[in-house]
């Protein structure tokens, strides 16, 4: 409950701190996990003081134990150990001071560990952080490459020297981090937010060597996961050799399998860019010669062919076609008008073998009545009528007898 408090009315310091460790007293013992930060044991003393610290969210707090509480785990547990303490919360007044008195001590295995990770994995896969279609692609010639890595590391050596042997014009922004211990995170999830805020940084590459589970935990963290998974920069998890990779490389844009590595996918072999232009260079030049040399072969085909090296001759042909149709022609009509002059003069001699004329030529002639109407009867005249006859000289009047 609210203490009732006013400016006219305050609460003294002791007082508060009395209340604040009141409150403490009412939470009862509770189980911490942590990492040993600081370890002190001093010779003859009764009591064991470390730091338990959380490297998720750089928060530490103080724990006490009587010495043979720790004894019972002073073989395996020591400065940068993981473990469980089941402890009291204790608040030391005059001081203002919170603490932890550890009744019980366990130290987190490695098959715990990697339990815990695979819980983890789980976890975030379900979230979609490692699906493949939220991953971006990587630039093609970074001009800026961020590296996050320990300070004078071998990883850094590896990247820088690599890069810049296979592209000597490539820049790089690094951040020297711890990449092991209780500040890593932290440090780690800072320089990637730095970089990935920068502009001109095209790749951000996190670096460290090979390591065992516990020295490669910080790149399993949830925290520093999630923060490379909201970065609008691609990421290149290079975290050494281990067959249990970390969080990170399932998180990351890309996963490298070392330092060196990393370089080799980040930044392309400029010999090997220059090999690959002269080849298209040549395979372009072959498919234009290819191109060139084929017209020209259609070209000296179509200047072979006759029309095209002679283009008179097809009318030449024509003309010689078209005189031997008109003398086939003319000769054709000569033969229809032969035939039919030939026709002609037969039917004209049987039209003259029968005209009236020729019979009027071999002495008979032609009685014809006033009215011009041929005689054909005796009984069409009567006696002293006057008929014109026509013979083949001429004609004459004649008249009938009685």
């Amino acid at each position: 409950m609210a203490a009732n408090t006013s400016a006219d009315a305050p609460l003294p310091v002791g007082e508060v701190s009395r209340l604040i460790g009141g409150w403490i007293d009412r939470l009862g013992a509770v189980w911490v996990e942590g990492q040993i930060t600081q370890l002190s044991r001093r010779p003859g003393a009764g009591v064991v003081f470390m730091t338990l610290r959380d490297p998720s969210y750089d928060i530490s707090v103080s724990v006490t134990c009587y010495r043979q509480v720790f004894d019972a785990v002073a073989d395996v547990v020591s400065e940068g150990a993981r473990v469980v303490v089941h402890a009291k919360p204790e608040w030391y007044a005059p001081r203002g001071q919170l603490s932890l008195r550890a009744a019980e001590i366990k130290p987190v295995g490695v098959g715990e560990l990697l339990a815990r990770l695979e819980q983890l994995k789980k976890a975030l896969a379900g979230e979609g952080l490692f699906a493949a279609e939220r991953k971006k692609a990587l630039p093609f010639l970074p001009q800026l490459i961020g590296l996050v890595c320990g300070r004078a590391s071998a990883a850094e050596r590896d990247v820088l020297e690599n890069a810049r042997h296979r592209w000597p014009a490539v820049r790089f922004e690094v951040r020297n981090v711890a990449v092991q211990g209780v500040h890593a995170v932290p440090q780690v999830i800072q320089a990637v937010k730095e970089l990935d805020a920068l502009d001109d940084v095209d790749v951000i590459i996190v670096a460290r060597g090979g390591g065992s589970v516990e020295d490669l935990l910080p790149f399993s963290d949830e925290q520093l996961v999630r923060a490379v998974v909201s970065c609008r920069t691609p990421v290149v998890s290079a975290i050494g050799h281990e067959p249990d990779n970390p969080l990170l490389d399932y998180a990351a844009d890309l996963r490298a399998s070392t330092p060196t590595d990393a370089a080799k996918k980040v930044v392309p072999d400029v010999g090997e860019e220059y090999e690959r232009v002269q080849f298209l260079r040549d395979r372009a030049r072959r498919s234009v010669l290819s191109l060139i040399e084929r017209e020209e072969r259609g070209l000296a085909h179509a200047l072979a062919r006759p029309s095209i090296e002679d283009p008179h001759r097809m009318i030449k042909e024509r003309e010689d076609q078209i005189d031997a149709l008109l003398d086939r022609a003319r000769r054709c009509l000569g033969h229809l008008l032969d035939r039919a002059d030939s026709e002609l003069s037969h039917t004209h001699a049987r039209v003259v073998g029968l005209s009236p004329a020729a019979t009027l030529r071999r002495g008979y002639a032609v009685l014809q009545k006033s009215d011009g109407h041929v005689v054909r009867a005796p009984d069409e005249v009567t006696a002293e009528e006057p008929l014109r006859a026509r013979v083949a000289e001429g004609e004459f009047i004649v008249r009938v007898d009685a």
